[in-house]
């Protein structure tokens, strides 16, 4: 009988070392799963960054050089009309000499401004006097405009002027005479320096680049900027050939023909003219905050792995030992299960402040909501918001932001008198106090020695009138709830309401939510999303 039970009990450890080694390979799996797929989300979320970064650049400066090339047209236009009502052969255009000047000096993309018979011969110029025989009926903008009736004005490739030998991006119209035939043409030059410029104070990395091309395809400039890049033709390329006409802007990830990076590039076209902003990021540097992160964290991963695998065989190999180890073994279970314990503490709490968080707080929240209910008695919330807390983070920086709500959640802390108070961070700037047992005034003074605690930390705030950082609260009870709408959604939703009186009442000041009063729906939000401030 001994040998068989022996034996049965031999199976029945084997079948649980089995069970137990399929448990911590299962375990394993999972975690590292886990981790591939947060690291796979980060990644895609670095990506919409980078996406959203040059994208926004792309828009700004496509604005940008929409202002200047309208600023230039409408310059064009008005000089334009002058030459047509006094005609191009007229002496009176020796007058426009020192208009010209003080147009071309007022605007800071102008290289010059520049009038021309049709020989190609300079007329009147903002430069200094021509040089004997020079022509220009051998430029391209030149040709166009003596073999096309169209009145658009033309822009061209970028060409070196023979007047200041600055590389330079002209903007041309056709000039008539009174019967419609050509007389010539009116030219602006703008300093492709000028845009070179702007680019240079873009933050897109040392592997970035940004290019102001034709819609055509033609390369105009590019930072960093290299002369045997100029009037490169990319009418070939998924931009222009795909992209392009189907949209005015986009985004893809390509590898530059250029100098060979893998970019992510935005593409917008400017409004009006046939001009084209590409923005690329240079995938090794938008992703070099992922990759740390994510050898980081492999590294941790892969050491928990292994101490999970370690300390799962060990225990697994305590399964054959005889009884006397199984003592032992329920001494590291209990150990272990205190250890959870306290891992369990450290995720009710906010890593920032210390205070609860807000998973740890709907459930607090719920349960003395429900007890409450059942018992009849009191409570109330009181909500919290830093006032001007976008302000102190751009002013002083996102540490010192951490260190205020650090010293402002202390004081929530500290008004933790009894044991049913709990202190939370509700959300960014945002905290809120539950307190059981608590009416509407005695909650509206709590919430008052809060406010009046967090002003006397002293804690210099430049963008706050008051100098100082300071909170706005916003508080309610049940008991100023209308019986049909008394929920916890409600209760959180009129102190929110209350909060949002304060902010608007001047700040620096305690609401109390009006009695009966009911929050409208959707209430209930972060500070962010009502930019409370």
């Amino acid at each position: 009988m001994r040998p068989i039970l022996a034996k049965a009990g031999q199976v029945a450890r084997h079948s649980l070392a089995r069970r137990a080694r399929l448990f911590v390979i299962l375990i394993c799996a999972a975690i590292a799963s886990g981790h591939i797929w947060q690291s796979w989300e980060a990644r895609q979320a670095h990506l919409e960054s980078a996406r959203i970064y040059s994208g926004n650049i792309a828009k700004a400066l496509a604005r940008h050089a929409y202002d200047v090339f309208q600023a230039t047209d409408g310059l064009l236009l008005d000089v334009g009309d002058r030459i047509n009502t006094v005609g191009i052969h007229s002496t009176q255009l020796t007058q426009l000499l020192p208009v010209l000047r003080r147009l071309s000096a007022e605007m800071p993309q102008l290289d010059g401004l520049y009038v021309y018979d049709a020989e190609g011969n300079r007329v009147v110029s903002s430069s200094p006097p021509r040089i004997a025989g020079a022509n220009n009926s051998d430029r391209d903008y030149f040709i166009y405009h003596r073999d096309h009736t169209d009145p658009r004005p033309l822009i061209g490739k970028a060409l070196i002027s023979r007047s200041t030998g600055h590389w330079i991006i002209p903007m041309s119209r056709r000039l008539n005479h009174p019967d419609g035939s050509f007389a010539g043409v009116l030219l602006a030059t703008l300093e492709v320096e000028h845009f070179n410029e702007l680019y240079r104070t873009v933050d897109i990395g040392h592997g970035g680049s940004i290019a102001l091309m034709l819609r055509q395809g033609t390369l105009l400039t590019r930072l960093p900027f290299d002369s045997t890049f100029v009037n490169r033709d990319f009418s070939d390329g998924k931009v222009f050939k795909d992209l392009l006409p189907v949209s005015p802007s986009g985004y893809l990830e390509t590898v530059s023909r250029l100098d060979g990076v893998e970019r992510y590039l935005s593409y917008q076209a400017v409004e009006k003219y046939p001009l084209v902003l590409v923005v690329t990021l240079a995938r090794d540097e938008a992703m070099a905050e992922w990759r740390q992160q994510t050898v980081v964290y492999g590294v941790a991963v892969l050491l928990l792995l292994m101490i999970i695998g370690l300390f799962g065989w060990r225990m697994i190999g305590q399964i054959d030992l005889r009884l006397a180890a199984e003592v032992k073994l329920l001494q590291a279970m209990r150990e272990l299960q205190q250890a959870n314990h306290r891992l369990e503490m450290l995720v009710h709490q906010d890593g920032l402040t210390g205070l609860a968080n807000r998973r740890h707080l709907d459930t607090v929240l719920e349960s003395e909501y429900r007890r409450a209910m059942r018992s009849g008695r009191a409570l109330s919330v009181v909500m919290i918001d830093v006032d001007f807390f976008k302000q102190y983070n751009d002013l002083y920086g996102h540490q010192a932001g951490d260190e205020c709500l650090r010293r402002v959640s202390g004081v929530l802390r500290d008004r933790q008198r009894r044991p049913g108070d709990l202190a939370a961070r509700y959300g960014g700037e945002e905290m809120l106090m539950l307190l059981p047992d608590t009416d509407a005034a005695g909650a509206f003074a709590v919430a008052e020695k809060i406010r009046a605690g967090i002003q006397a930390l002293d804690i210099a705030h430049r963008g706050n009138p008051v100098g100082v950082v300071t909170v706005s609260g916003g508080v309610c009870a049940l008991e100023l709830l209308a019986p049909q709408d008394i929920s916890v959604e409600q209760l959180l939703g009129s102190a929110d309401a209350a909060l949002y009186e304060a902010k608007h009442g001047g700040r620096n000041q305690v609401r109390l939510a009006a009695p009966g009063k009911t929050a409208p729906a959707g209430a209930v939000q972060t500070g962010t999303e009502q930019e409370k401030g």
